[in-house]
């Protein structure tokens, strides 16, 4: 599943000061219309009613009366969110010791959008977490009605549920029901993710943000298997996985170099769908030859296929192997590790691209037996 995120902020325990925050903030970046308003109005009211719905988890585990699964869930959880504070040095705080009940599949849906022949994303910047590449809703409805806008002015879109999110410390961010559906082991890598993001963040740099909490989740899911005793996950599935995504982001490469044409608007359209059914009958071939028939990835790859449903692979993704690298080059110890990601996220951004880049090479070639 695709981990996105949303950043909306203010201090944690008094729901008065999100609008200390965010309201005036809105007025100064100039955002008074009835459009941005009634958006971040209902940023303010969707954040008010998560942070209404938390429960201390200690509390949930302690009470027989609960639910027997619900208590056995998130006692495993309180085990992960341990790990993630002395053994990977995340931040020991209160975010995912409190538990919400959403009713809801997902806590928000992010509304990603293109343009017809671009893979750049359209950026929406906000006052704590600078800009990022999409708009979250907490109502389906409205993403709905944000992507159906997109449309209408020509562009791709593409709606992504959103299971968990991280108001950067802010707020004491809570496991939510969503995030419980995929299981102790989904739960765990989570956590690991989005403490990541409190770790550390550079506004503005969404694929480094991303890819930095993504290399936190996979690394921290080995040690956390190592830890309890259990096998590192079948190299099958993660091998997959990293062909799928390769697959895509070969997918991009591809359609930026036609998109870098001067061809007619009929004939760049032509060409771009070729490009995503070249993609499909890769996949199958793929699926077929070296994965028995595995059909996992079946629904994503076989529903319609835009620039913007490419884009959080990009996201989540480009520099996972340039992180890899400089935890090996840590010697896999964490705070030497944060200490060159905070050194890389403050070098200025054309820097730090090319340092990533020089990473990324030293990442994908690692020596045997190097780590991951």
């Amino acid at each position: 599943m695709i981990r996105l995120l949303i950043k909306t902020g203010s201090g944690h325990g008094a729901l008065d000061r999100l609008f200390r925050y965010l309201v005036p903030a809105c007025l100064v970046l100039g955002l008074s219309g009835c459009s941005s308003l009634a958006y971040y109005g209902q940023l303010a009211q969707g954040q008010m009613r998560l942070l209404s719905a938390r429960e201390p988890i200690t509390q949930i585990t302690a009470d027989p009366q609960r639910d027997a699964q619900l208590r056995a869930q998130l006692s495993k959880a309180e085990q992960a969110r341990r790990f993630a504070s002395k053994q990977l040095h995340l931040p020991d705080n209160q975010s995912y010791r409190l538990y919400a009940d959403i009713g809801r599949p997902f806590v928000v849906w992010n509304v990603f959008a293109t343009g017809e022949f671009s893979l750049a994303p359209q950026l929406h910047c906000f006052p704590i977490a600078g800009c990022v590449a999409y708009r979250g809703y907490y109502s389906q409805a409205g993403a709905r009605g944000e992507a159906a806008l997109e449309r209408l002015a020509g562009n791709d879109v593409y709606i992504g549920g959103v299971e968990a999110y991280s108001t950067l410390g802010w707020f004491s961010d809570p496991i939510t029901s969503a995030m419980l559906k995929w299981g102790d082991e989904r739960l765990a890598t989570l956590i690991f993710h989005e403490l990541a993001h409190q770790r550390f963040y550079v506004q503005d740099d969404s694929e480094f943000n991303e890819s930095f909490a993504t290399f936190v989740e996979q690394q921290g899911s080995r040690q956390w298997r190592a830890a309890r005793g259990l096998a590192p996950l079948q190299d099958q599935h993660l091998r997959q996985r990293d062909q799928f995504t390769q697959l895509v982001l070969d997918t991009r490469t591809r359609l930026q170099a036609l998109y870098a044409q001067a061809l007619p608007s009929g004939a760049m359209r032509a060409a771009k769908q070729a490009e995503f059914e070249h993609m499909r009958q890769a996949y199958r071939t793929l699926r077929d030859t070296q994965w028995a028939g595995d059909t996992r990835y079946d629904a994503w790859m076989n529903s319609p296929m835009n620039n913007a449903k490419l884009l959080p692979f990009g996201l989540y993704d480009q520099w996972v192997p340039a992180f890899a690298a400089l935890f090996r080059q840590a010697g896999g110890d964490w705070q030497r590790f944060y200490d060159a990601v905070e050194g890389l996220g403050r070098l200025p951004f054309a820097e730090r691209r090319a340092s990533l880049q020089r990473l990324n090479q030293a990442g994908q070639n690692p020596l045997p037996g190097a780590g991951p």
